[in-house]
């Protein structure tokens, strides 16, 4: 697929700005983790902005509460932190939320288990 006349960028404005949020965010996460270990191991596996570039979700690996917790406690700065490092008009209020494909995945993944096991 082409880029829109006009655009020198092959993929659309909302790609490029989630994968500047994740960049963003990731490392933010590693520098809050060393304050607060509730957020150490967190993986940013995704971003998907709205079309209106108000919000955006974050997807990780694994949420347990705790860390939901801490990403509440700290929304503020990594909002901040997107603001600082990011040229845009407005930061996207953040959402945070377990990534559903990793979720699906180990299911996939435990059922070939299932089925490996039961051939032997």
């Amino acid at each position: 697929m082409a880029a829109p006349r006009g655009s020198h960028h092959p993929y659309p404005r909302t790609a490029r700005i989630n994968e500047i949020l994740r960049s963003v965010i990731s490392e933010d996460l590693v520098r809050l983790g060393d304050a607060d270990e509730r957020l150490s191991m967190l993986t940013v596996t995704g971003v998907r902005t709205s079309v209106d570039l108000k919000s955006a979700v974050v997807y990780f690996d694994t949420l347990t509460e705790q860390n939901k917790e801490a990403l509440e406690e700290r929304r503020g700065q990594i909002q901040a932190s997107v603001n600082a490092q990011t040229r845009l008009k407005r930061t996207p209020k953040l959402s945070f939320r377990a990534d559903p494909a990793v979720e699906a995945g180990t299911t996939v993944e435990e059922i070939i288990r299932r089925l490996h096991d039961d051939e032997r």
